[in-house]
């Protein structure tokens, strides 16, 4: 597994944030390129239900790690090498549909691993190696453009999209309990996985999706602005790009390390707090001070807060839902929603930037994360249950 997500870190999204960077060097809008944000944003909302519910009844979920893997490659380096409006477009919306598989395959075979025991422990230990192959291949990235300009991302596009097949292959099949993959590590009392309408019935899942909605609504277009506004400025996109990116990804392994130690002493609730908290700050920070240094404040705080909810966030999908059977696909659904926020805003921002500037957009975008923070205290109870202690493999979960 920690192979498996040092290298999907690069292979899963294809050119990632440096896509944007590198049109907006080309004479691209914050408006154009958040239109099209938001249009692979919607598509792969569209599909990452239908794919979850796949991933909770096929027992071929490396299969979907691999295939969506070398599709969104091959769609990455066709839009490098022909950045047309119909190639970029094309291509962006393939990397949305393809890749919204990813996720919940990738979820769904952790499950299978390690049972519901371990599984907060792995999700963080996921987190640290997915985001360590960000940092190193930021860094290469980084080193690559400098001596050998976009052949070095090609290059380096097609080693970790091969390092990543060959980890999710790696991975012994008959290690998967797909029953726990589901959600089934335990019957709740109905004779089999319960139907899709578990998903309308629960109330934390429901609040879940709304929290990270409103969240992801705010905090989605921040670092893609933060990119197109330096980019612009230094001329550098790729090496640009990279360094801001790179202080979230290191931070956000931090944030990997500590999220267990924070569950484990403070609850699955204080975490979703600290995560929360930290965008209305971000916001704050970005629009009210200028210079390149504030990157690296804002940065900071995308890493942890991000980061922390990158990790609670299937923890506390799948005690809401632990027994359904209906694991993936729950957790789908809550990434729908919550793509849902992500891809209507990077439309909003790239607007709010035409009517004011980039501080506009990052004043409104961290204020709109309050709600999300007042929402989740609220409902604390119902989204972030505590888990009753489960033996299984001698290991206890947290409680």
């Amino acid at each position: 597994m920690a192979a498996l997500n040092f290298f999907l870190a690069d292979a899963r999204d294809g050119l990632g944030p440096f896509l944007d960077a590198y049109l907006a060097t080309h004479g691209w809008s914050s408006m154009a390129l958040g239109a099209i944000a938001t249009g692979g944003g919607l598509l792969g909302m569209i599909a990452t239900p239908l794919f979850g519910a796949l991933v909770d009844g096929t027992r071929y979920k490396r299969t979907l790690v691999i295939v969506p893997v070398i599709l969104v490659t091959i769609a990455a380096l066709l839009t490098l090498r022909i950045p047309s409006v119909a190639m970029v477009i094309g291509g962006q919306g393939m990397t949305a549909v393809v890749g919204a598989v990813i996720g919940p395959a990738l979820i769904g075979l952790t499950l299978g691993v390690v049972g519901e025991a371990r599984f907060p422990d792995q999700v963080s230990r996921n987190e640290f190696w997915n985001h360590a192959g960000n940092v190193l291949s930021l860094a290469a990235i980084y080193v690559a453009t400098a001596l050998y300009g976009e052949s070095g991302i090609v290059w380096l596009m097609i080693a970790t999209a091969l390092g990543a097949v060959i980890a999710a292959a790696a991975i012994d099949p008959k290690r998967i309990d797909h029953q726990v993959a589901r959600g089934l590590a335990h019957d709740d009392g109905e004779p089999g996985p319960s139907g899709f309408t578990v998903l309308l019935r629960s109330r934390g899942l429901i609040m879940l999706a709304v929290v990270l909605l409103i969240f992801h609504f705010a905090n989605a277009p921040i670092s893609r602005l933060i990119a197109q506004q330096y980019s612009i400025e230094l001329g550098t996109p790729f090496r640009t790009t990279a360094l801001i990116t790179g202080v979230a990804q290191l931070t956000m392994i931090g944030a990997a390390v500590l999220a267990p130690l924070l569950i484990r002493r403070f609850g699955l609730a204080a975490v979703f707090v600290i995560g929360l908290a930290a965008l209305p700050l971000r916001g704050a920070i970005a629009g009210g001070l200028t210079g390149f240094w504030t990157v690296y404040p804002v940065q900071f705080l995308d890493g942890f807060g991000a980061g922390l909810l990158g990790i609670v966030t299937p923890v506390a999908a799948e005690r809401i839902l632990s027994g359904s059977g209906r694991f993936n696909v729950g957790l789908a659904a809550v990434m729908t929603v919550q793509g849902i926020g992500a891809s209507l805003s990077n439309i909003v921002a790239g607007w709010l930037v035409a009517q004011g500037g980039y501080g506009l957009a990052y004043w409104i975008h961290g204020m709109v994360a309050v709600p999300a923070l007042v929402l989740f205290v609220i409902c604390r109870h119902s989204i972030a249950p505590p888990r009753a202690t489960i033996q299984r493999s001698g290991n206890p979960a947290d409680t």
